[in-house]
């Protein structure tokens, strides 16, 4: 009952202001497809614009868990959702013979009747997509190049299409965010590098073990395969400085900073993915990076998903973006913008803050830096396997 006399509230106060709540999204990945599909059902008019021709075809697993759940109930995808999840059910550690040194269920299909699920990436932000694509007008092939904001709307500028105005505009476009540049100043005042980089790519078949993750791993690297589901994917991670005059769209560039990190190194199945680094035209590269800024709204402007707190690889992501963009939505259906943002943030940050401060943790364990150092974790791994037997 509350909730429901906080969303008239909110229906009331958007009336008294005479607007027609018509929301710009940029970024049609996880968060701007759930958060249109959200504001949608609350009768706001979103429009998703994504600098992208189309869904992107390939990225890593990602888990829905947590908070994200009852999300994905509620929009009606369990069920598509868990057809599409992969059949992973472990880890395997291997050396450069390709010997198992430990191998550790995944804690997620320990419990026979466990709702978390591991599903492509890509797959993933397709059926967000599906569900929103009748609720939302989406506008593939363009981006934001321009906002200027009043106390009536916010007015954009496209690099393809016309002009347009309208009374909000929300940046769900991911680590290398335009809104978040145009409207808070440029990327390199917000992101920090973690000291970690990450190549992926797919296989083009099926991996050899349907069912286990496999992990290889010298000091400061990583290579490892993952049965996605049906298609495996590679992933090489690596420990480095942020590079001068990085651009996450350069292909070639990227292709370079991966062969040169892994130079020398023969072990396992390293030379052959190297191979397919080389003739790739579907790698993805980025660094691992953290996000901070003091405030995610300005004015009519706010940040949702990795574009206002990112933790890449290491911090749920996919679920936190789900998450985020439905607290969002739910925050504006019950009350003015103003209102609905401090609340969406003070809510999320609590969400987000433990995973962000936990990211060089995790990357201690999935790439140690020195012998010691993995040593030690191989030896955590074949504790944590005995105890989950």
């Amino acid at each position: 009952m509350r909730r429901l006399l906080r969303r008239a509230a909110g229906r009331e106060a958007w009336t008294s202001l005479g607007v027609v709540r018509t929301v710009l999204i940029s970024g049609a990945g996880i968060a701007g497809n759930t958060l249109a599909w959200w504001l949608a059902r609350h009768g706001f008019r979103p429009t998703v614009v994504e600098r992208a021709a189309g869904q992107r075809s390939s990225g890593a697993p990602v888990d829905v868990r947590g908070p994200a759940l009852p999300v994905v109930e509620a929009m009606g995808l369990r069920d598509v959702l868990r057809s599409a999840a992969t059949p992973v059910t472990g880890v395997r550690l291997v050396d450069a013979a390709g010997a198992t040194v430990a191998r550790v269920p995944m804690a997620a299909t320990r419990a026979p009747h466990s709702t978390e699920l591991e599903i492509p990436r890509a797959d993933l932000a397709a059926i967000l997509h599906q569900a929103a694509a009748d609720q939302a007008e989406f506008r593939y092939g363009d981006s934001i190049t321009g906002l200027a904001e009043d106390p009536a709307g916010v007015d954009v500028t496209f690099a393809r299409g016309a002009p347009g105005r309208f009374d909000l505009v929300v940046g769900a476009d991911g680590l290398h965010s335009a809104v978040r540049r145009l409207a808070f100043g440029p990327e390199s005042a917000h992101v920090r590098h973690l000291g970690v980089w990450v190549a992926t790519l797919p296989l083009g078949g099926p991996a050899d073990d349907p069912y286990d993750v496999l992990l290889y791993n010298t000091p400061g690297r990583l290579a490892s395969v993952h049965p996605a589901r049906g298609c495996a994917l590679a992933a090489l991670i690596f420990r480095g400085p942020m590079v001068d005059c990085f651009d996450h769209r350069d292909l070639a560039q990227h292709k370079r900073l991966v062969l040169g990190a892994y130079q020398g190194d023969v072990g396992w199945r390293v030379p052959e993915l190297l191979d397919r680094v080389r003739s790739a035209d579907d790698l993805y590269f980025d660094s691992v990076s953290r996000v901070h800024l003091p405030r995610w709204s300005r004015g009519r402007i706010v940040l949702v998903g990795d574009a206002a707190s990112c933790v890449s690889l290491f911090g749920d992501g996919s679920s936190l973006a789900i998450a985020g963009a439905h607290a969002l939505a739910e925050a504006l259906a019950a009350a003015d913008h103003l209102s609905a943002f401090r609340s969406y943030e003070a809510g999320h940050r609590r969400r987000t803050e433990p995973k962000r401060r936990a990211a060089r943790y995790s990357a201690a364990l999935l790439v140690p830096r020195t012998r010691l150092g993995l040593a030690t974790r191989n030896g955590l791994a074949r504790v944590l396997a005995a105890v989950r037997r």
